[in-house]
């Protein structure tokens, strides 16, 4: 039952943006929900069942509705990862004070993550980013800019199957210059290796998520890209859908002097899975402390998340 909620949960990390670059470093853990609804030992949302122990000793047998309303029915439906979860989340990010007058930066990502099975052993989850950013004035005199950011993709090769628990995938991850502004992105086409780790014992998410990317392509008037990422991730799930959550992520420009390499948040939420009508939904808040920080990012971000899921059974 609780490895059902890890399995949609965990889909909901995300970083903390900085300026100017801040959709050049956009990482998301959200493709997890597809690694595990691609695994091939679970039934479908439509079709699945199971036994439970009331507590006394009696075991008895349910059959989930994929159609109810309620978490806990929806929980039953994808009590082992459901095959072909696509999920399409809207995630906001406030980074504050930001600027000369202590603005916040917005940054909402539309990222849509489409599984897809390859072989009877191998599967492929796809994940899209498209950055909308407000970026605030960096400077006096300097107005704010709106747009995109840099479109980024990223392919996982996962196993179908897990005997051991611990399901991992592995792939590239690209970028492309597609910013709207100097400021809201990198000129340059840019691309890296990622790995994603991650287990589930009882209600406990545990993971991780590395890599780093270079630039490879692009005007030569344009700063060089050498960025790292490394996000762990943490989850608790409780009844009723509720759901506690870390997922910091730690990054650094090589590029950049040693004062301004790192960005180093600590913090925070809760998440609650809930239906809108028919509509599984994931919703999540965080919060986070920069304690390391380049000097353009401001010390405190928030992060929003709505993240529509759709098992196809």
């Amino acid at each position: 039952m609780n490895q059902i909620r890890a399995a949609i949960t965990i889909s909901a990390i995300a970083l903390p943006f900085s300026a100017p670059l801040a959709a050049d470093t956009s990482v998301e853990l959200d493709f997890a929900a597809g690694i595990l609804a691609l695994q091939d030992d679970a039934p479908t949302a439509s079709t699945a069942t199971g036994t439970r122990d009331d507590g006394e000793g009696v075991v008895t047998e349910y059959e989930a509705d994929p159609n109810a309303t309620n978490t806990e029915a929806l929980a039953k439906a994808a009590q082992n990862p459901v095959a072909d979860m696509i999920s399409l989340p809207f995630q906001n990010n406030f980074t504050f004070p930001t600027g000369p007058n202590d603005n916040a930066q917005w940054v909402l990502n539309v990222q849509p993550v489409i599984p897809i099975n390859l072989t009877d052993d191998i599967n492929l989850i796809t994940r899209t980013i498209l950055p909308v950013v407000n970026s605030p004035s960096p400077a006096s005199g300097i107005s704010s800019d709106f747009g995109i950011g840099n479109l980024q993709f990223t392919g996982f090769l996962s196993p179908a199957k897990v005997d051991d628990g611990l399901i991992w995938g592995v792939g590239p991850v690209l970028q492309f210059p597609t910013a709207s502004s100097a400021r809201l992105g990198s000129d340059k086409w840019t691309a890296g290796p990622s790995l994603v780790m991650l287990s589930m014992q009882g209600p406990w998410v545990v993971g991780g998520l590395v890599q780093n990317v270079w630039s490879y392509a692009g005007p030569s008037d344009a700063a060089d890209v050498n960025s790292f990422l490394f996000q762990p991730f943490l989850n608790y799930n409780m009844d009723k859908g509720w759901y506690l959550t870390a997922s910091p992520v730690l990054t650094a420009d090589w590029n950049a002097n040693s004062d301004n390499r790192w960005t180093i948040p600590l913090g925070g939420g809760i998440g609650r899975i809930m239906r809108f009508g028919s509509q599984p939904v994931n919703m999540q808040l965080q919060g986070f402390y920069n304690v390391v920080r380049p000097d353009a990012v401001g010390e405190w971000t928030i992060r929003f998340q709505i993240q529509l899921l759709f098992p196809t059974g």
